[in-house]
């Protein structure tokens, strides 16, 4: 899996396993771990989770997955990429710490790879920030970051130490070219893409299963691999079939042409003014 470098000297894999509406059904829960268990067999490494998922219970779904998959000797952790997110109104000088544990004792891992801010929420980012750099200094975490924060925000954060920023970034979402991706991308720091897809939308695009049926791909493989084909930019879509995992790392591998990506660009033009952030 092809890799981009951190501004905190570290790499991040470009494709990703969302695990977001996992954990919240006790019954789907080994279905759901046999799930993330397969895509670490077939090559996924980086795995994104946060406590806001389930409560609790995707980051428990996920650390049983691991744990199987440790102790089958299937792959090892330090080969694997774990991210997750402190809700913001955890996100204070001890309650960043404190959600961290948590955490980690649902992941069952004695390091988070990439620890995030979910959202902005009462408490400044200075003081989150400086939570996630103890936490650091402890080893608890590698890496820390954000989510949901837009140009305006990562400005007032100024902080080079900021690893990553993780927004909803996709065909039907282009918003954050317009200032936020540029802006990264100037500082060396990867923009993780939520919902790819759009939750799945983008595979019932008329116009991308058109070029999709062209090149013997899905719409939807089309769409993600229009995502990673931007410089600085890492997609982490959340996927339970083995068929859409595997489907997904074809992805990763699709090539697009200059001229299939003046199409999308026709078909799903790039931002022309500023405009707020999605959110999901």
């Amino acid at each position: 899996m092809r890799t981009i470098d951190l501004p905190t000297q570290g790499k991040i894999p470009v494709l990703g396993l969302g695990t977001w509406r996992l954990g919240e059904d006790p019954a789907l829960r080994r279905e759901e771990v046999t799930a993330v268990r397969a895509a670490i067999a077939m090559g996924y490494r980086l795995i994104d989770t946060a406590e806001m998922y389930g409560e609790g219970g995707a980051e428990q779904v996920v650390g049983q997955a691991i744990a199987e998959a440790l102790r089958a000797g299937e792959v090892r952790r330090e080969a694997l990429f774990v991210v997750s997110k402190v809700y913001p109104h955890n996100a204070s000088r001890r309650g960043t710490p404190a959600a961290c544990a948590r955490s980690l004792a649902r992941l069952g891992l004695d390091r988070i790879d990439l620890y995030l801010l979910h959202w902005r929420g009462q408490f400044p980012l200075a003081e989150t920030a400086e939570a996630m750099r103890s936490l650091v200094d402890k080893g608890l975490i590698a890496h820390w970051g954000v989510s949901n924060l837009d140009t305006a925000d990562m400005e007032e954060l100024a902080a080079p130490d900021c690893a990553a920023d993780q927004v909803y970034y996709s065909l039907g979402e282009r918003g954050p070219e317009f200032s936020l991706l540029p802006w990264l991308r100037g500082r060396g720091m990867p923009l993780m893409a939520y919902s790819p897809i759009d939750q799945g939308a983008l595979a019932e695009d008329a116009g991308l299963q058109n070029m999709a049926r062209r090149r013997g791909v899905t719409a939807a493989q089309l769409a993600l691999a229009w995502v990673l084909a931007q410089p600085g930019v890492v997609a982490i879509p959340k996927a339970v079939s083995e068929t859409h995992q595997r489907d997904n790392l074809a992805a990763a591998a699709l090539s697009l042409s200059a001229d299939e990506l003046a199409e999308i660009d026709r078909l799903h033009p790039p931002p022309r003014r500023k405009k707020p952030l999605s959110m999901i």
